[in-house]
């Protein structure tokens, strides 16, 4: 089986290769994360540096500690890195917050970015969209993306988030084993309104949290702040992490939160869709 999979990874690269090879030149939106590092030094090793560009964007729901990482990230590749400011709060349907925020927010960063490209010469965008997004059923900032011309070569290449850990980790990559780091928008309940405070209030917390954790022993790797309204803030950690974080107390206050509870089924990636009654809605 081991064989199997090397097999499926190896055929799975040179597809992204030859994807990336047929454009003369790429522009990467570069969240920081594990996939769009990857991408980013997949275009790299295809195209070379001088042909490759990374986009960072700046805005109050991007953590100023995942703004770092990235421009040390694209340093050690060699490659331009941009850092546009977006403005997602200008959008009505971000601050909405319904189910359908990411098409906001991604359109906003789409549209920021493709006349950024052509100012560079570059005529291609492209994501880090993988393939378990596109079966995950719930995206609609891909579809925004999609509208607006970028391309998705992870995806298009079947590549899975596994597989990218495991050729991040083959490659040297420092994000291989990065935790997932949606924007600090996904830490607020459906319904209530997305505004810059609200979006410094979890970034502080988070901050305060995982030092205060890390200072006591326990190794949190997966931390949400969850804002569910009315003050009240859910915290969401490793699921195995759970009952030690519960035994420390140290979640029982939050500076900014008047009450706060720790979900006993631990973080998993896109908790807040289980409180859409109506996901299909948004697809």
């Amino acid at each position: 089986m081991a064989a199997q999979l090397d097999d499926n990874l190896t055929a799975a690269l040179a597809d992204l290769d030859a994807r990336l090879r047929g454009h003369g030149s790429l522009l990467v939106a570069f969240s920081g994360g594990a996939d769009s590092a990857f991408l980013l030094a997949a275009a790299t090793r295809a195209l070379g540096p001088d042909a490759v560009a990374a986009a960072t964007a700046v805005s109050p729901s991007l953590p100023p500690s995942e703004l770092d990482a990235a421009r040390e990230f694209a340093a050690s590749l060699g490659v331009r890195h941009l850092t546009p400011g977006t403005d997602e709060l200008s959008r009505e349907g971000y601050r909405a917050n319904a189910g359908d925020r990411c098409y906001f927010c991604k359109s906003e960063l789409l549209d920021t970015l493709n006349p950024l490209a052509s100012q560079l010469g570059i005529a291609t965008i492209a994501t880090g969209t993988n393939a378990d997004d596109a079966i995950a059923g719930f995206r609609p900032g891909i579809r925004a993306a999609a509208e607006r011309g970028a391309i998705t070569p992870l995806r298009d290449a079947g590549l899975t988030k596994s597989q990218i850990r495991t050729a991040s980790r083959i490659w040297g990559l420092t994000t291989w084993d990065k935790p997932a780091a949606a924007c600090l928008s996904s830490r607020i309940a459906y319904g209530i309104e997305v505004t810059s405070r609200g979006l410094s209030r979890v970034a502080r917390a988070e901050a305060h949290l995982r030092t205060t954790l890390h200072n006591a022993g326990i190794p949190i790797r997966n931390l949400r702040v969850r804002d569910m309204g009315d003050d009240h803030a859910k915290i969401e950690v490793d699921p195995d992490l759970v009952e030690a974080v519960a035994a420390s107390t140290l979640t029982t206050t939050l500076e900014d939160f008047t009450s706060v509870t720790l979900d006993p089924r631990g973080f998993r990636s896109g908790a807040m869709n289980e409180l859409l009654p109506n996901p299909d809605k948004y697809r």
